[in-house]
């Protein structure tokens, strides 16, 4: 059985409880984070720990942390859960109060760790890359916050489920936002260009390795709009995110991406990611 972390407590998971008047059961009051781990280390948990600070900081909850505390938490739960590779999920909401919109005086967060097995992707993810679907934007205005209220995201994820595809990419005023769980890049004569940070995109710790990658080796990379027409017309296409890593898009809305085949630009990048990994673990 594994271990979670509940509010102070190391249990097993089907012991933990949480009271029915907690906000982010009533309202989808709180903030999370996922963070990968690898070979019992968790992989940029620095710049997981400041952009967890930023979501709380962007919906006024204080952190009940501080960071050598949440390493220490964090550290403890992966051994608990025998090491090894993980993907952990940490949640904290408003904490526990009657059902109202306004904001509870004097209440202590509530927080929440588990553990699961860190699988990697599908070996055709990378020899043959993914399919993917496009749909309208329909989130909120405050896509930077990483926020527990999900029920946009669900609904376009299942979107892409019903059309067998993997992940849908999203479109806002006629352009690229992201993916429903991932951020999206498209590659266009060889320069890559990624949306860039605002309220619509969340900062995707994935993401900003992959510009610093890029950055390094001499890889041209553009933070910037792209239109659903240079999208469409794209000679690649990915996607990123902290459980999947990088993976290239092949198919889009049932039209061939490029030639078909992930593209020499995501092949660049894959072996520098996993190049990257391999050194800090």
């Amino acid at each position: 059985m594994a271990i979670v972390y509940l509010n102070g407590e190391f249990i097993p998971a089907d012991k933990a409880q949480v009271s029915v008047y907690d906000r982010g059961y009533l309202l989808g009051d709180g903030i999370y984070e996922v963070i990968p781990v690898y070979a019992g280390s968790a992989f940029l948990l620095d710049r997981h720990l400041q952009r967890l600070q930023n979501s709380l900081d962007g919906v006024r909850i204080e952190n009940p942390f501080s960071d050598a505390q949440w390493t220490g938490i964090i550290n403890d739960l992966i051994a608990r859960n025998n090491a090894g590779d993980q993907s952990l999920y940490l949640q904290v909401t408003r904490g526990v109060a009657p059902r109202d919109h306004i904001f509870p005086i004097g209440v202590a967060p509530s927080v929440f760790l588990m553990s699961n097995p860190l699988h990697p992707v599908a070996d055709s993810w990378k020899t043959d890359g993914i399919k993917a679907i496009t749909t309208a934007d329909i989130r909120w205005m405050r896509c930077d916050i990483k926020a527990i209220t999900l029920l946009a995201n669900s609904l376009m994820k299942q979107l892409a489920q019903d059309a067998g595809a993997q992940e849908a990419l999203l479109l806002r005023d006629n352009y690229l936002t992201e993916g429903s769980a991932s951020n999206a890049y498209v590659v266009i004569d060889g320069v890559i260009f990624t949306a860039p940070k605002d309220e619509k995109v969340l900062p995707g710790i994935t993401r900003d390795l992959i510009i610093e990658l890029a950055a390094q080796n001499d890889m041209p990379l553009h933070e910037r709009a792209i239109s659903e027409s240079a999208l469409r017309n794209a000679d690649e296409i990915w996607i990123s995110s902290s459980t999947k890593e990088v993976v290239p898009v092949t198919l889009l809305d049932g039209e061939i991406v490029g030639n078909g085949k992930p593209g020499p630009v995501w092949q660049q990048m894959d072996i520098l990611f996993q190049r990257y990994k391999q050194e800090v673990i």
